[in-house]
Order: structure tokens, then sequence, then C-alpha cells
């Protein structure tokens, strides 16, 4: 029988992918260290390293392994003893990856969380567990939103244990901050029900589980103590939750709870599906004071024939009538979007409904993504797949096109005021006074900063109140306008 380590163990989580996957790994740590793990921050300084993956696109998937390689290349030289792999592209592929990737000590799926302590011990002390055989996670709730609650609360009773089978990332209570910055992710729920047929992240996912009200508002309250000024709401759909709770508009209702959290001076909503953003979710959003106007809305395309091939909804005219919406409320507010170019069959005349939709949608910041054919989608079995060089070239026009379109967008920006959280300061290292942060319009990581010129006695966490008075791409440049919090 093999004996488990029961010295402290040193730990870290190195995480790939989006704010849900950040929201995991501090779960992760959140258990580890509960467990008596000692959690680092450099993997050099650990004895074992996990890589919380993502399973996204090629590229994601790519950096993913690069990572686990480069972990792996530390038991040679340095203090590791093991290299494990959880998230969503180990969740995806399983056995495959393990296969594929021996230098890995491990491949866990989600089903482990529940008891990452013991099995990191136990990889430690020299075990190999049998890497899970991947398996489509929408089978494991009802089919019928409305039944699902019953059975996620018998899986909870159960510790998420193998007896019901069913395991929910950003579903438990426990939680260890790994980043100490001002802004953090709270996940609103968990998995998607919608079939869009590019996207596999619903089988290695699940359905759609909505978090209970009173468990957000006691993680914010949580994150708040922890210093937290900006909640960054996260899940796969969030204009979906509730409706498995029995109340669609629950948004709208949980939105000013968390803006009324001690400490809070920000509330930031991700991840809306345009098809499903209804009237009502569009003013919680655009007029609820502490509630940034800001508008993460996953067009994919504009073209009605290329959305219906992808099992979405919508054309340039439904589009561009929510945005006069969310403009008629807020005229000031952030709107971000990604696109797909290159989906099979998309001819010239669809391309260019996705340019001329872009140059009316006045978006602050679009993401362009190539498509790829992704494992297990419907969209992998399409005709009419365009060649790579041909993807490439439109991937490239319209990138130059969305350059233009989003740097004029920021210079429309000039001399409009703006309250920016301060996340870093004297970012050049000159010691000017010079704080960079967001603005109201910008989300984290991906949309952009607002450096303000002059602000010597700024702290991090503190929202400046600023004027606009340059602009540098999607990045802007500003002046203090007096007010500081």
């Amino acid at each position: 029988m093999t004996s488990t380590p029961t010295n402290p163990v040193s730990v870290a989580l190195l995480t790939l992918g989006c704010a849900r996957n950040d929201v995991d790994s501090e779960e992760l740590a959140g258990r580890l260290a509960a467990d008596g793990f000692t959690l680092v921050d450099d993997p050099e300084d650990a004895d074992t390293v996990v890589v919380n993956t993502c399973g996204f696109v090629d590229a994601a998937k790519k950096d993913s392994i690069d990572t686990l390689l480069a972990a792996a290349d530390l038991k040679e030289s340095g203090r590791p003893q093991a290299v494990v792999a959880v998230g969503c592209l180990a969740e995806r592929y399983g056995e495959e990856l393990a296969d594929s990737l021996p230098e890995a000590d491990a491949v866990l799926g989600f089903d482990d969380y529940q008891d990452i302590s013991g099995r990191l011990r136990s990889i430690l002390a020299g075990e190999r567990p049998h890497p899970h055989a991947p398996r489509d996670r929408r089978l494991l709730l009802p089919i019928s939103p409305a039944e699902r609650q019953a059975a996620v609360e018998t899986a909870e009773a159960a510790g998420f244990g193998a007896e019901v089978d069913i395991a929910i990332p950003g579903r438990s209570a426990i939680r260890r901050r790994l980043d100490g910055g001002p802004m953090a992710p709270l996940k609103l729920a968990s998995g998607c029900d919608r079939r869009c047929t590019f996207c596999a992240i619903p089988m290695f996912r699940g359905s759609f589980v909505s978090r209970r009200p009173s468990d957000v508002l006691q993680e914010a309250h949580w994150l708040a103590e922890q210093g937290v000024k900006e909640l960054f709401l996260v899940s796969e759909n969030s204009t979906s939750y509730g409706k498995d709770l029995g109340d669609l508009g629950l948004l709208e209702t949980l939105l000013p709870e968390l803006t009324a959290v001690d400490g809070i001076e920000r509330v930031r909503v991700s991840y809306l599906q345009p098809a499903e953003t209804r009237p009502g979710l569009v003013r919680a959003i655009a007029t609820t004071p502490g509630v940034a106007p800001y508008f993460d809305l996953s067009f994919q395309h504009a073209s009605a024939s290329v959305l219906r091939r992808m099992r979405r909804f919508g054309d340039p005219e439904s589009f561009l009538g929510l945005l006069d919406q969310v403009r008629g409320l807020a005229p000031e507010a952030g709107v971000r979007s990604n696109v797909i170019v290159g989906f099979p069959g998309e001819t010239e005349e669809e391309f260019q409904t996705l340019c001329d939709f872009l140059v009316a949608a006045r978006m602050d910041v679009t993401g362009v993504f190539g498509y790829s054919d992704e494992d297990g989608t419907e969209a992998e079995k399409l005709d009419g797949k365009l060649d790579d060089d041909e993807i490439n070239a439109r991937v490239q026009h319209l990138n130059d096109l969305v350059s233009e379109l989003t740097a004029q967008r920021a210079e429309e920006r000039i001399c409009s005021t703006v309250e920016v959280l301060v996340e870093e300061l004297d970012p050049d290292g000159t010691g000017d006074g010079t704080v960079e942060g967001r603005a109201a319009q910008q989300g984290p990581e991906v949309d952009g900063t607002t450096r303000v010129l002059g602000v010597p006695d700024a702290r991090v966490g503190d929202l400046v109140t600023a004027v606009v008075v340059a602009t540098d791409g999607v990045d802007l440049i500003a002046e203090p306008a007096g007010g500081q919090r």
C-alpha cells in the first residue's frame, strides 16, 4: 500500500484561459490551502505544479500544452516533483491528452476537484491516477432547466461525489485569492444550453446551472473584505442567469444588491447573448448606479444566413437596434464583441455584411477569430470549408478595419469624463504620478486601459475622476478632474 505524505506540500497554480478559469483556480487554491498545502507563485518553488488549462480554440490549447511542457522541464532541474493538468483541456480530452503528453504526471477532470488535495498527495506519493474518459456533460443533468436544481442540490449534499456523478466548477464556497488586484471575477453560473455549431464548450462544461443569489452575494461580501472594488460577473451566458431558478429576470434584481455591498464600487456584467438580451436587462445594466454601462455582446457574425448556420439568431438590423437601445439609455456605454471569420460557406457578400455592420456598430473593442474546426462540433462536418489562405486574408482585412474603427471610437471619447479604477502605479517607472487602470467602458485585460497623468497620491483600488485628453489606439490618456475615492 502506498503511503501518503503528510508534511506541508507547496503547490503553484498556473491559470490559462478566461476569467471563469480564474475563479476555478481560486477555488482549487482554497481547497488546497484549507487542507494544509502551501501556495506559491513561482513554479520553481513548488513541490507540484497544477496547470489549469484552456480547451477553447487551437491557440489556447497550444498555450496550455506549452505551459505543461515548460512546467515538466522544471522537474529535471528544480524542486517540482509532479505536474498535473486540470481545467477544460484536461476535461475535454482526458485519456487522449494523457497518452499524448506523458510529461504530465496526471490529467484530472472536474470530478476530481472536490478531493483535489487527496489527488495531489497521492500523485506525489507515486500513484498515477487513470485519466478520465471524456463524456458529454450536458447529459448529467435533466434537459429541462426547471428540473436541474434538485439534481444539483443532491450533488452538493453528496459533496459532488461519484455516487451522483455531477461536478460543477464554480459551485464551491471555498475560495483563495491568487491575484491581489482591485478587480475579481465572480461566477454567476456554469455551463451553457445553447447549441452553437462551432462551439464545444457545452460538451465539457455541461448544461447551464445558475448559482443561488444568496451564494453570489455571500461571495461578493467576502471579495469586498479582501479589498476588491470591482466585481466582474462571469458565466458562459449571463443572459440565462436565473432561468433554472424560475426567474429569468433574476440578474436585474441581483445587480443593485451587489452594488450595495460595502466596499464594492463597480459591478460589471460579461458574456451577454444578443438574442437573449431583453430590454429590462439592458435598462438594469445601463442605468443602475454602480453598474458599469458595459455590454459584452457575443455577436459572432452579422449575416443572418451565416448566423443560421451557426445556430444563432440575428441580423444587422436587430443588432443595430439593440445598440440603439443601449446608447439611448447610456450614450457613453462601452460595447465589445467577438466575431468569427471564414465560417463554412461564408461568401464574400456575407463577409461584406459583417464588415458593413462593424462600421455602423461603432464598438469599442472587437475580437476577430478565424474559423477552425473544433472536435465534436456540428460545424466540423459542414460543407463549404474555406481554405486557410482565404480565412487568413479575411482575418487580416477585418483586423485592419477593426483597428481603424476602434481607434476612431476611442477618439470620440476625447473630452469625456471617466472614472478610472487604478490598477497600477507609475507604469513606466518615471515617478511622474501617472497611474493606469480602466474606465467603466473597459473590461479587464482585453479592452484597453486608461492612463491618468499627474495623480501622485493615488493608490491601487482608488477611483479617479478624469477627463480624456488623448488616445493611443484603444487606450485612453486622461488628466485628473479633481475627484478621487
